[in-house]
């Protein structure tokens, strides 16, 4: 008898004569969307089991409708969500529960028990191939006919035991089943899903570098081993000299193209005086090809490789070129071999970054100035865990209350008494930043970022108001000639005061990383301070002035890593923290309070000490 679980030879002869193409794909990325499982548990005992199975699934599906109606990708894309073909009770359920995962590309799972189960030997369901690298969590009913936190309790003791990190979510509150989740329990149930479902989008995906290292930058060191053991994506390089190679072959789609100079005439252009390396038209229409070349070595462009298309628009299609790289994430090296001779990239990144182009509204696409990969690796877990873009800055100077009255005869200790961050850089600053994202709209008060992000991307009409207003707010600048001999355009707005907004930035030491994560507000300052500040800076940058929260700005500023940091709209302090756990991760600084850190229960094996438990596991794909 033939066995039914063989595969069919394939007709490997179709298969060398066919001819290769562009695979489509979804999505611009290739790659599995995020899935989380929800695995129920109960006790397996005849009448113990029929007494439970009914709530527990009520218990699974307020999980369910949870996670599927608040967690969203950039560009309001929802995650996956699977769940369990029947209870797990023992052995034999758990591994018809992890056969199943295995057919669904799951990357994380969540346990949900209101009752007594065999903790240690639900284990089955999560020693599949892969498995250790799931992302685990295990929510106990807080009840007092159940012991769903003896079970609880029971499972995660395991888990630590194996070295398994798990997160344990148990409300403090006695819990009515017949109402709705309560907030705690909701509140980490979500942070759980959202660093989970970011850490399955950046599974197998690639950073790419084009060009090198900026200034003998550091971040810009992009380290090929932390990304993947940290991160489990790839990396891959493409010199500048190939991008040059592009832009005169023309070999980029035309008729998009002539979209984008239309588009980009639209904002307030300042070309700058005097003799310029190039005309204006040639250098607004050189900074939109860049552009678009950048964004199809990221994620790939069918028109390439099609030669109709080619000779129809005079350049020669080459299906290798047409592929990009997959790339969630890039960078940029611009300086100085590049713009000694050519536009900066400043244009590129502050229109790639942004929610909108040309095209209209969609997920921004991560790139960071100078190829600093450890800014842009931060840049793409924050926009994983809001659907938001990021604000890519040098952390340019401290300003005191005293040193800006001293230069400015102002007084501004009643709006900024710890003094001001001016987060300021030439590209990566998201256009979104021109406005306040979170009072878009009078109905977004009281929303979390993340349903701010979601109530864009479901709207066309908030869509259509946000790039109004942030093109409105923004002129294009020609560059300062003497740090850019090729000239180039930068965006420059001033993002308003008020707006939560949580800074971040990874750091590298020697074969470790660490995260820094800061909490703050952006400052509204006077509009004579902040002329004077951006005169003496650079006034063709865009401007972000910010405070830190209950921490001076000398002391961020001290304290931070390097020249850069990344920006998020929103207060997701907390959320970094948790998925930094999740990729085992230590947080060396951070000013959040203790009740609103969610780690693995293994964490608090270690005493709660960060560095040890992350030094004890190891990264995660390590």
């Amino acid at each position: 008898m033939a066995c039914c679980c063989c595969s069919s030879r394939p007709d490997f002869e179709t298969l060398a004569s066919s001819r290769r193409g562009f695979a489509p794909s979804a999505t611009p990325l290739v790659g599995h969307v995020p899935t989380l499982a929800i695995t129920p548990v109960a006790d397996g005992r005849v009448g113990a089991y029929e007494s439970n199975a009914a709530q527990t699934w009520a218990l699974v599906a307020k999980v369910y409708d949870l996670i599927m109606a608040k967690v969203r990708l950039p560009g309001g894309r929802p995650v996956r969500v699977v769940v369990a073909p029947e209870i797990v009770y023992g052995p034999r359920s758990g591994a018809v529960a992890q056969r199943y995962y295995a057919t669904q590309g799951v990357t994380a799972n969540l346990w949900v028990g209101r009752s007594w189960s065999y903790s240690d030997e639900l284990m089955s369901a999560c020693m599949g191939v892969g498995s250790s690298e799931w992302i685990q969590a295990a929510y106990g009913l807080n009840q007092t006919d159940r012991p769903g936190a003896v079970w609880l309790k029971a499972f995660c003791a395991a888990m630590d035991e194996k070295k398994r990190p798990i997160f344990c979510i148990y409300s403090p509150d006695l819990e009515d089943e017949s109402g709705p989740l309560n907030d705690f329990v909701a509140t980490r149930l979500l942070r759980f899903a959202r660093a989970a479902a970011a850490v399955g989008e950046m599974r197998g995906k690639n950073y790419l570098s084009i060009g090198s290292v900026s200034m003998g930058i550091i971040g810009s060191d992009v380290r090929r081993n932390l990304v993947q053991q940290y991160f489990g994506m790839g990396t891959a390089s493409y010199d500048m000299v190939g991008l040059q190679g592009r832009l005169a072959r023309g070999l980029y789609d035309h008729e998009e193209h002539a979209r984008a100079v239309a588009f980009m005439r639209r904002f307030r252009m300042d070309f700058g005086k005097g003799q310029r390396p190039w005309s204006s038209d040639k250098l607004l229409a050189d900074c939109c090809a860049m552009a678009l070349i950048v964004r199809d070595l990221m994620v790939g462009n069918p028109k390439l490789a099609d030669p109709a298309i080619g000779r129809q628009q005079g350049f020669q299609a080459n299906i290798e070129f047409a592929q990009g790289y997959n790339a969630i994430a890039a960078g940029t090296q611009g300086q100085r071999q590049w713009t000694d001779l050519y536009p900066n990239f400043d244009l590129v990144e502050s229109v790639l970054n942004a929610s909108f182009d040309w095209n209209g509204f969609r997920a921004p696409y991560v790139v960071a100035t100078e190829n600093d990969s450890k800014n842009g690796l931060g840049m793409l877990a924050a926009s994983l865990l809001t659907g938001m873009p990021q604000l890519f800055a040098d952390i340019r100077t401290n300003w005191t209350p005293a040193s800006i009255r001293q230069a400015t005869g102002v007084d501004v200790s009643a709006i900024a008494p710890r003094g001001i961050i001016d987060k300021r850089n030439s590209g990566a600053g998201a256009l979104d930043y021109a406005v306040d994202v979170l009072r878009l709209s009078p109905g977004f008060e009281g929303l979390s970022v993340q349903e701010a992000a979601a109530a864009i991307a479901a709207d066309p009409a908030l869509q259509a108001s946000l790039m109004e207003k942030a093109i409105a707010a923004t002129t294009y600048m020609a560059a300062d000639l003497t740090y850019f001999p090729g000239d180039g355009l930068s965006s420059h707005f001033r993002s308003p005061g008020g707006i939560p907004m949580t800074a971040y930035r990874l750091n590298a030491v020697d074969n470790q990383l660490t995260c820094s994560v800061v909490e703050g507000e952006t400052v509204e300052l006077p509009v004579t301070v902040g002329d004077h500040i951006s005169r003496v800076t650079d006034r063709t940058w865009p401007e972000t002035y910010w405070a830190p929260r209950e921490m001076t700005s000398f002391e961020y500023m001290s304290r931070i890593g390097p020249n850069h940091d990344a920006n998020s709209f929103g207060l997701i302090g907390a959320d970094l923290v948790t998925l930094c756990a999740m990729l085992r991760i230590p947080v060396d600084m951070h000013n959040l309070d203790a009740k609103d850190l969610f780690r693995p229960t293994l964490w608090d094996r270690f005493g709660g000490d960060d560095f040890r438990a992350c030094a004890a596991l190891g990264p995660l794909y390590a």
